[in-house]
């Protein structure tokens, strides 16, 4: 996708696109990482504290784009609700765009060894450039870079988490776990990660197994307590939760239900893990619904949260060394 395209999108999108981000402004920008020219679309405050402020990227998932992420589309992305987080807490986003695989559709070079889309690109130097050209021109902190993703855009935050040097602060990853067949073998440091996974998700499975939408299952992946379990081993936390509990239901008609569990002190590194019973692939949200036709495909949408606001929670308080 091309810059200049990326900004029509935006703009395309009209009323949807302007009430999303009021006072949020979204930028194309681009970067040269792999031997190829990689966009993105930097969300910047109106209101910006002198100094270098924290950096959250977003990751799209498989099908997706940065500008779907921002709100640009028929119906606005969970995500979207960064540009109101990014107003009102003067911190940046950048919101990755993805390349187009072996199917011809937009998505990450993750972990999976056996994912027949993948692009192949070096979707980890893309971010190191992103990351350093907003640390290098003084607009972004170090120390502060997190990372958000969903569905193939999730699988893509963990591959950052394992292979970003210097590793991010914290990472979240929503409808998506880690490879079950990885390419994957840098040395671990210790992360703190943010898990939102719904139990009847049936494109990435919570027990594990082939991942996809039906007839079309491709990449292999490991369950949402599997890979919860890998980062409590690597930062070094006992398996047992210091703090969990139901997250308060808000809607009689909602089926599912969350319930979080933390481990680790709030300051990092930290595990924690929102489980969605009954849940689908689908970013919970209190704003930002879809429709039948969507929930027939992806499975039930939990109403109790705002994910993005819960990752920024999660966010605020960690640095990296």
């Amino acid at each position: 996708m091309k810059l200049r395209t990326l900004a029509r999108s935006c703009a395309a999108a009209g009323l949807l696109c302007a009430a999303a981000a009021e006072a949020a402004s979204q930028h194309g920008a681009a970067v040269v990482a792999g031997g190829l020219q990689r966009e993105y679309i930097l969300v910047t405050p109106d209101s910006v504290p002198a100094g270098p402020r924290p950096l959250v990227l977003l990751l799209h998932g498989h099908l997706g784009t940065a500008a779907n992420a921002l709100g640009a589309g028929a119906v606005a992305s969970p995500l979207s609700a960064w540009l109101d987080i990014a107003d009102r807490e003067h911190i940046l986003v950048a919101a990755l765009q993805g390349l187009k695989g072996a199917d011809d559709h937009t998505g990450w070079h993750d972990c999976r060894l056996d994912a027949a889309e993948d692009t192949g690109a070096d979707d980890v130097a893309f971010a190191r450039a992103v990351i350093a050209g907003l640390v290098q021109s003084g607009r972004a902190d170090p120390h502060r870079v997190y990372v958000m993703g969903m569905s193939n855009g999730a699988m893509m935050a963990y591959r950052l988490a394992l292979e970003l040097r210097p590793a991010p602060a914290a990472i979240a990853a929503v409808s998506g776990t880690m490879a079950g067949h990885s390419a994957c073998d840098a040395e671990p440091v210790p992360v703190s990660v943010l898990l939102i996974n719904g139990t009847d998700d049936p494109v990435v499975p919570y027990l594990g197994g082939r991942a996809g939408l039906r007839g079309h299952k491709t990449g292999t992946v490991i369950g949402a307590d599997a890979t919860r379990d890998f980062w409590l081993g690597v930062d070094g936390l006992a398996n047992t939760p210091a703090t969990g509990g139901s997250v308060p239901h808000r809607s009689a008609d909602d089926p599912t239900r969350a319930i979080r569990l933390t481990w680790g002190p709030a300051h990092g590194p930290q595990v924690e893990a929102i489980t969605i019973q009954n849940g689908g692939h689908v970013e919970p949200s209190l704003r930002y619904h879809y429709g039948w036709l969507y929930r027939q495909l992806v499975g039930v949408q939990n109403r109790d949260f705002e994910s993005a606001e819960e990752a920024w929670a999660f966010f605020r308080d960690k640095t990296a060394p």
